[in-house]
């Protein structure tokens, strides 16, 4: 498990990101539309995984924003927008703010945060996902991996985008 902090108090995960050189897990995922989503859809398509607790936080949405800034010049990629949050929710914020070069997936019903070792479990934020990058190569290779530190902290845009190169 993953020892973080949330505004400098302990925090821990289910588990670990995965191993660098390893492949992407399955996932079941629920898109903006309630329509279910799992890695096979993005097969052939490089993928950052930008994983955060809930849309409705100040530095949740900075991320998301500048992930779909970024997203926009890279070929071949997808950025992942994963959380517990509902469909709802991700999609009101993305409409709102123009976010069109990433999608927002929900982990609402599913056991991504388990599978992949994000989800908290401990502090007032239990059961959300921690604040994680994972990308990923066109054959789904994991190329990059952060697991930020402090939730209250944006992850590594310029090591998670230079993954890629």
């Amino acid at each position: 498990m993953a020892n973080i902090t949330l505004h400098d108090n302990p925090v821990t995960t289910v588990g670990n990101l995965p191993d660098v050189g390893s492949n992407v897990k399955d996932f079941n995922l629920v898109n903006v539309e309630l329509k279910p989503k799992s890695n096979q859809d993005y097969a052939g398509k490089k993928m950052i995984f930008n994983i955060f607790p809930s849309i409705d936080t100040g530095v949740c949405q900075a991320a998301a924003r500048k992930f779909n800034e970024e997203a926009a010049k890279l070929d071949n990629t997808i950025v992942l927008n994963v959380s517990k949050d509902l469909p709802f929710a991700l999609n009101r914020f993305c409409a709102a703010e123009g976010l069109d070069n990433v999608e927002s997936l929900s982990d609402y019903r599913g056991t991504f945060g388990d599978d992949y070792g994000v989800k908290i479990a401990d502090s007032p934020m239990e059961g959300l996902l921690s604040r994680a990058v994972i990308v990923a190569d066109a054959d789904g290779k994991v190329l990059y991996t952060e697991q930020v530190p402090e939730i209250a902290q944006e992850p590594n845009y310029e090591a998670a985008l230079n993954a890629l190169k």
